[in-house]
This record gives structure tokens, C-alpha cells and sequence, in this order.
């Protein structure tokens, strides 16, 4: 009941935030070099190199809100710019999840990692983060060496049921023949490890996943950043709610490791890891999986790794052709240029609050 709600007030916002044209480029030399000249959404953190405990800096409340927005800052209600207990200790386990030196202070490693695109799902949720929980596995690469496990899932491990394995996916725009098969490739990664298969919806309004491009605020309570910051979020099973950043510059093929533009951002890539929330996996704390929470411009991530496959498998079991060996491993994912590296008319309240229960459903 909560979740057919949640889809009726999703399909009524489509109709007030209505979906954008994204910045497609088929490969990259097809990349203008002015987009280069873009800043991303988080590189003025950069200023905030050094900050430390009792200090006051201007500014330092935009840092707040960005760990408030990602579940490290529970009470979202007064960010100031003071570096406060509260900051201190959302940058600890920040640190923590990213496999960073614990801190609780802003030094370079640090920053560089928060300035990095990432995923819009929050990395703790109800107060819990199991980024970096360690879980022991029962998932061996070899007959000698044991691996921990850091996948995760949403509260209350929703899945889809075991009645619905076959799942439908539809557009809520027109895309090319190219720009579907970015997302039919990735769809089959999950596909080729797991008992589920997706197939292309003749309608939107009746698929399981519903994908879509949006700019800002696109009604579901997680606006959208601009360039390099938030990329894409996606809802737990069985929402199937999939939103891109329509102000991204995305890649649809090629090697992008070699491209010269700062902004490109690898569709595939973000696909996968967006696909494996749908299907109700949260974050990892294991670079270069899937499920790690950001990826550098000029990055291209999309085999599944180890920890994703097991924590995938924990969920719908494995596919009877699966051989248990994934193609590649966390440390070789990741192929990349820079390893550091709306509107709408009327009175929208009335919908706004319908569309934030609505929201609130899903973590119920």
C-alpha cells in the first residue's frame, strides 16, 4: 500500500517537475572543450584545507549540509559555521567509511574525497552506516584467501519478490538506440550473477523501473546539484525509481580514461551502481566496487566485483550459469584519467507535501 501511494505521487510529480533534455555525447571526442571550464558542485571545500575543532569559518555550514544530506549530521535543522562536535564527528565516520586516517579533521585526503562526484543516496540511513562494518564472509576468492565483506543493504532488507523476477524498465524520455543499450548492458551485469532478468516495458506507467533525466528540484525531495556533485539516486525494492542529473556531461561510449574534458561522467558506470539500489543494496565501503558511493570524471566502473556479487547473491541467490569468478577485482575496477581526483508553474505546496510522505513511506 505504501509503496503503490509512493508511485501514484511519483507519476503525479512527472506532471509539475517535468523531465529535461540531458547532455548526451556519444564518445568523448565528441566532448566541446569549454565544458571543461565548468566547476563542480563541491570544489569550493577546497578552502576549507586545515579547519579544525573550535574554529569558525565562513562557509563551513555548506559542509555541514552536504554531510546532513549524506545521513553523517542526523539534525538537519540549524548547519552554522562552526566547526563543531557535531562536524568533528560526522567527518570521523566520514573518514571511517572511506577507508581514510580517523581524524575528524579536514586534511587533504579527506577533502579530496568529498570534492568527488558521487551517488545522491545517503551513506547512513536512520542513523545506522554499515559502509565499513567488516561483516566476515563466507564469499572465497581463492581455496586461500578470505575476504570481508562491506556491502549493505536498505533498512528492513527489502527485495523484490520472488514472484516478480522478470522486470520491466522504461524511459521517461526519448533516448536513442545507443543511450538504451548503455542501460541494457548494465542491467545485464546484474542479471549474469543473480536470478533476475529485465526486460524493456512497452509503457512507462506500468514498468517495475521507471528512469528518467532531471534538473534541481524533481519533486522527490533529493534535488539535484549541477555538475560533479550529486549524479543519480535511486530508490529502494520496490519503488523502482532510477533518476539521473540531466546537467551532467555523459559519456555513452569509448574510453573515457583518455578523455581531456574534467566533466565527462561514464553513464554506464553510474548505471550499474544505480541499479544495484533498485534492487536494494546500499553502499560499500570497498574502493573500486560497484556499490562505493563516488567515482572520479573520467572514470569508467562497471564490472561487479567480489563484494558486490555477494552481497547481490545474499539477496536473489545466483544465476545457475554463473561460473563464481567475477571478471575483475575492487583494486583493477576502476579505469581513469585522475585517480585523485526546476521549475514550474502554480501553487506546487499542496504536492510537495503529498510527495515528501510519500517519500517518508519508503523508510517506514
Amino acid at each position: 500500500m505504501k509503496l503503490q501511494l509512493l508511485s501514484v505521487v511519483v507519476l503525479a510529480s512527472l506532471f509539475l517537475f517535468p523531465s529535461v533534455s540531458a547532455r548526451f555525447f556519444p564518445n568523448i571526442t565528441s566532448i566541446p572543450p569549454w565544458v571543461s571550464n565548468i566547476t563542480g558542485a563541491w570544489d569550493g571545500f577546497h578552502k576549507f584545507a586545515g579547519c579544525h575543532s573550535g574554529q569558525k569559518v565562513d562557509g563551513l555550514s555548506k559542509l555541514k549540509k552536504y554531510f546532513g544530506r549524506f545521513g553523517y549530521i542526523p539534525d538537519v535543522s540549524n548547519f552554522t559555521d562552526d566547526y563543531d562536535d557535531s562536524l568533528e564527528a560526522a567527518i570521523k565516520t566520514y573518514q571511517q567509511n572511506f577507508n581514510l586516517n580517523v581524524t575528524g579533521e579536514l586534511d587533504s585526503q579527506t577533502l579530496q574525497q568529498l570534492m568527488r562526484p558521487r551517488c545522491g543516496n545517503a551513506d547512513i540511513v536512520n542513523g545506522t552506516s554499515t559502509m565499513n562494518s567488516g561483516k566476515p564472509s563466507s564469499f572465497h576468492t581463492t581455496a586461500h584467501f578470505h575476504t570481508t565483506a562491506h556491502y549493505s543493504f536498505f533498512p528492513g532488507q527489502p527485495s523484490w519478490p520472488a514472484s516478480n523476477r522478470d522486470l520491466t524498465y522504461a524511459f521517461y524520455e526519448n533516448l536513442t538506440d545507443d543511450e538504451k543499450s548503455v542501460f541494457q548492458r548494465a542491467f545485464d551485469r546484474w542479471a549474469a550473477v543473480t536470478t533476475l532478468t529485465f526486460t524493456p516495458a512497452s509503457s512507462f506507467a506500468t514498468a517495475d523501473i521507471k528512469i528518467g533525466f532531471f534538473s534541481g528540484d524533481h519533486g522527490d525531495g533529493e534535488s539535484f546539484d549541477g555538475v560533479l556533485g550529486t549524479l543519480a539516486h535511486a530508490f529502494a525494492p520496490t519503488a523502482g525509481l532510477f533518476h539521473l542529473d540531466a546537467a551532467e556531461n555523459w559519456v555513452v561510449s569509448g574510453d573515457i580514461s583518455t578523455s581531456t574534458v574534467s566533466t565527462a561522467v561514464d553513464l554506464e558506470s553510474v548505471a550499474v551502481h544505480e541499479i544495484g539500489h533498485l534492487l536494494g543494496l546500499g553502499h560499500s565501503s570497498v574502493a573500486g566496487s560497484i556499490m562505493y558511493p563516488t567515482i572520479s570524471a573520467g572514470t569508467r566502473r562497471t564490472e561487479l566485483t567480489n563484494d558486490d556479487i555477494q552481497g547481490i547473491q545474499k539477496l536473489y541467490g545466483s544465476n545457475p550459469n554463473y561460473n563464481g569468478t567475477p571478471t575483475v577485482s575492487a583494486q583493477e575496477s576502476d579505469t581513469s584519467q585522475n585517480s585523485a581526483a526546476h521549475n514550474g508553474g502554480g501553487s506546487r505546496w499542496p504536492f510537495l507535501v503529498l510527495l515528501a510522505a510519500g517519500f517518508g513511506f519508503l523508510y517506514l
